[in-house]
């Protein structure tokens, strides 16, 4: 293995395909067969969670059609067959399924291939073609948390392709996009049924995070139990499908403040404008309650677009930057309007 990443998870493998996935090359006029163990990992690394992509140099058609014939092509959730740096193919999959290239790992029977992926984006870990078989067995392919969510995740993704490949053939404005989709975001608060998917976004999400807390599931229950804080989860759905639960956000309730200690959006809706509103919609409920709307935010090298998202949503800061290294503190003044919604979406919030 080459370029390793740290303890995070994967959260994407993508596969070369000839003499990788099957035994031969395509266009040569084989007709190859998967290798005895790939349908055994692309099925066990499914069912945790982590999807599959394809990117090969060949002819597209020719691939993925060879892809569907071998039963495959179900479980791949984004495929870039052609003949450029395969760098900038696995940087284009990142890129639409929006994940961090440092959750996304590449398996490749080339050592030139691994070598030019690696070079180009050293966040990527690369495998060895022979390793495939080994790789469930890798802490990095085992997420701590699976759930049942989880396990479903491929079909959330293939979905979102689609969404994408609508948005291309569509062209034109993008609200107008947006508003042809038929956004709905519910806002309920968590139950105990919720724990394992609440705690599995604490430790998955990264980019729309205001603060990095991961709570367990049995802090949660706890959260969950206590008069002093609020736990919400948001879900979305639209013309296409269920997203699923996308959102989450934990709230300490002092006599005076809100205490928004962590909000989150999954990486998948961040260009569906649904941050706002979820803190428009907190923002309300703080107000209702007779507190003022406050947040942490913790800035890391990867969560900038939700301090934008933060003060978008009215939340300047109150404190000066703490010398201890403490999280930043904003609250939103009294006479900063908050509207009922974002025009393409609309909320169901099952708390008010």
């Amino acid at each position: 293995m080459t370029a390793a990443a740290g303890g995070t998870t994967v959260k994407c493998l993508v596969w070369d395909l000839d003499d990788t996935l099957w035994d031969g090359v395509v266009l040569e006029g084989d007709d190859p067969r998967p290798f005895p163990h790939v349908p055994r990992v692309l099925r066990t690394l499914d069912e945790r969670g982590i999807l599959h992509a394809a990117v090969s140099r060949g002819d597209h058609d020719t691939a993925t059609a060879h892809l569907e014939a071998c039963g495959l092509e179900e479980w791949f959730c984004a495929v870039r067959i052609g003949w450029g740096d395969k760098s900038a193919a696995v940087r284009r999959i990142a890129e639409t399924l929006n994940i961090g290239l440092d959750t996304v790992a590449f398996i490749d029977n080339d050592p030139v291939e691994r070598a030019e992926v690696s070079s180009a984006l050293p966040a990527v870990r690369c495998y060895e073609a022979g390793t495939a078989d080994r790789l469930p067995e890798r802490p990095e392919f085992r997420p701590e948390h699976v759930t049942a969510e989880a396990a479903g995740r491929r079909h959330l993704y293939r979905t979102e392709w689609r969404r994408r490949q609508a948005q291309e053939e569509a062209g034109g404005d993008r609200q107008e996009f947006l508003a042809s989709l038929g956004l709905v975001m519910e806002v309920a608060p968590a139950t105990v049924n919720d724990l394992a998917r609440a705690s599995e976004l604490t430790v998955r999400t990264h980019q729309l995070n205001s603060t990095g807390l991961v709570y367990s599931e049995d802090e949660l229950r706890g959260l969950i139990a206590s008069p002093d804080h609020q736990v919400r989860l948001a879900r979305l759905r639209d013309r296409f499908g269920d997203y699923g639960v996308i959102g989450l956000s934990v709230t300490e309730l002092t006599p005076r403040d809100a205490v928004l200690r962590l909000m989150l959006m999954s990486c998948r809706v961040a260009s569906r404008g649904v941050g706002g509103l979820l803190l428009n919609h907190l923002i309300r409920r703080a107000r209702a309650e007779g507190r003022r709307p406050v947040t942490h935010f913790v800035p890391t090298a990867v969560n900038r677009n939700m301090l934008v998202t933060l003060r978008f949503a009215g939340f300047t800061q109150v404190e000066a930057d703490p010398a201890d290294g403490g999280p930043m503190v904003l609250a939103v003044p009294a006479d900063h309007p908050v509207p009922e919604s974002t025009g393409h979406v609309r909320l169901l919030a099952r708390d008010a």
